[in-house]
């Protein structure tokens, strides 16, 4: 396996280990739903790296498809690294706008990336697929460190033909393509969807009608006959006489089916037969007009709109408005989502650099085609994040009235949670006394992360430490935001009986430390929860 050495590498190989959990704070204001829940489609404003490790307790191992727009890098975005890691030379990095002058840009980028991906890779599950959009200046890269993030598993480098005329970016090449580099965590359990074409009329016909031909032998890589012995046997000739697989170097090839599949054919009258130059025969198979043809997906993608596409797009559903410079067509992320969910239209799907919500977008516009129940999460740190991604997302729901899209126009419906990035939560902080979030802001943090379930402030009894109900469980924090209280609570047997008579539901409870052993935990039907890092065991 190649691996890709840069600066910085050996201080962010492992830094999203040390991203600290962050809280997902409930904006609903901001929201499009009855009930704020992290089980909706959900938009989360903030840093993409810190919202990924916040949303791992909830969505672990659970999302079928990525999509991410990243920096291009191309020097004129002028993105900013900013992430904090302890190394010196980073630390001179922080803040810094990228420009093209900038001799460590590639490095910059590679930093930034690694630590994403790796996170995102925790995110999917066995057979989910990420898809990463990119063009020349980081194609080569992006490729050698997702080989070795992902384990070599590698789907497809796909073309997209993201411009249709001219302005390109070179005088002596006009580069009127990007890429789309396709990994998925285990490649052998991905289901790409096929290509279903429907045969036009042939040149060819019989009594049965107009058909094209399609030569029986096996051409290309394993077209030997021993590369599949029982695929070498006689069909049956016009004149009487028997055809056999032969390899234009003379050598025995094989025929593409079966014998019992092309007797079938034979018998059906879907073979035809023609000499060749040296007096053999040669045979083919009649494809008749009108006939489903199965073939693999298209690694070129010249069909799902363009740069200017996606700017038009943006631009009816805003008004005319120009909002962002360049955008995704929706055409674009949806088809590649229908590739790996086509049989699995209730998948989760991740955006983690949303920008305009294209993503959202194209989950919800495939939903209402097939009747789907997809789920989209959105990730984007930049502040148009509720007034451009939110928004988009709000006004395809509802509907867009100068939209020529007649399922746009009426509104493709759905929901959305909206989450703001809030403080870091970690045991370090509670145990020294610093940065003690309230009860509530740490009941509202542990009920999220440990159920997914919305959490409803008017249930909780601080009094008794009750903190909501889930469909499994009854939630309970023990916690306040001091110090001496911290270092004197536990959960003891004298706690556990005052939770009452079991009532169907096991009894999750967050404290700082036990005083109960195994057997007391199993009879009061206890889950017990160190503050706060083990919440997210209970989402494996």
């Amino acid at each position: 396996m190649a691996t890709l050495n840069f600066k910085g590498k050996t201080f962010v190989q492992n830094y999203h280990l040390t991203v600290k959990y962050h809280q997902l704070v409930p904006k609903k204001d901001k929201s499009l739903t009855d009930k704020v829940s992290l089980n909706d489609n959900l938009i989360v404003h903030g840093d993409n790296l810190k919202a990924l490790k916040a949303l791992l307790p909830t969505y672990a191992g659970k999302v079928k498809c990525i999509y991410i727009d990243p920096p291009y890098n191309t020097g004129n975005e002028r993105w900013v690294y900013n992430d904090n890691v302890n190394s010196p030379m980073m630390q001179e990095w922080l803040g810094k706008a990228v420009d093209r002058d900038d001799l460590t840009r590639h490095d910059k980028w590679l930093c930034m990336m690694m630590p994403r991906l790796k996170l995102l890779r925790e995110l999917l599950r066995e057979d989910g697929v990420i898809f990463v959009s990119i063009d020349e200046n980081e194609q080569q890269r992006l490729r050698l460190l997702m080989e070795e993030i992902f384990n070599d598993n590698h789907i497809a480098t796909f073309a997209w033909t993201g411009r249709s005329g001219k302005g390109g970016t070179t005088s002596q090449v006009e580069m009127n393509h990007e890429y789309v580099e396709c990994f998925a965590r285990d490649s052998n359990k991905v289901s790409i969807k096929p290509v279903i074409r429907i045969q036009p009329e042939g040149r060819f016909s019989d009594k049965k009608g107009s058909y094209t031909r399609e030569r029986l032998r096996q051409w290309g890589q394993g077209d030997r006959r021993e590369d599949r012995p029982r695929m070498y046997f006689p069909i049956p000739t016009p004149d009487g006489g028997m055809a056999y697989p032969i390899r234009p170097d003379g050598s025995e090839g094989r025929w593409r089916f079966g014998e019992g599949t092309v007797f079938r054919m034979l018998e059906a009258d879907d073979l035809d037969f023609e000499k060749n130059e040296k007096g053999g025969w040669e045979v083919f198979r009649k494809i008749r007009a009108g006939q489903e043809r199965i073939s693999a997906a298209d690694s070129l993608l010249d069909e799902v709109g363009t740069a200017s596409t996606g700017t038009i797009e943006l631009k009816t559903i805003f008004n005319g408005k120009k909002v962002l410079e360049t955008v995704k067509p929706s055409r674009l992320v949806r088809y590649l989502i229908d590739l790996v969910t086509w049989e699995d239209n209730d998948a989760i799907i991740i955006d983690s650099f949303a920008g305009s919500g294209t993503t959202a977008h194209a989950v919800l516009d495939l939903n209402k085609e097939d009747g789907g129940n997809r789920k989209f999460i959105l990730v984007e740190c930049e502040e148009y994040a509720d007034k451009i991604a939110a928004e988009r997302v709000r006004r395809v729901i509802k509907g867009v009235k100068n939209a020529k899209d007649e399922k746009l126009r009426n509104g493709l419906e759905g929901t959305f949670s909206y989450f703001e990035l809030g403080d870091p939560i970690e045991m370090e902080s509670i145990l020294e006394g610093n940065k003690l979030p309230s009860f509530l802001e740490l009941a509202r943090y542990v009920f999220y992360t440990a159920t997914g379930e919305e959490f409803d402030p008017k249930k909780v009894e601080a009094k008794k430490n009750f903190i909501g109900e889930s469909k499994e469980y009854e939630v309970y924090l023990l916690y306040k935001p001091d110090i001496e209280y911290l270092k004197a609570t536990a959960l003891t047997l004298e706690k556990a009986k005052t939770l009452g008579p079991y009532r169907g539901k096991r009894r999750l409870i967050f404290a700082p430390s036990k005083y109960l052993d195994t057997d007391y935990l199993l009879e009061y039907r206890i889950d017990y929860c160190q503050l706060p890092f083990e919440i997210y065991k209970l989402k494996e």
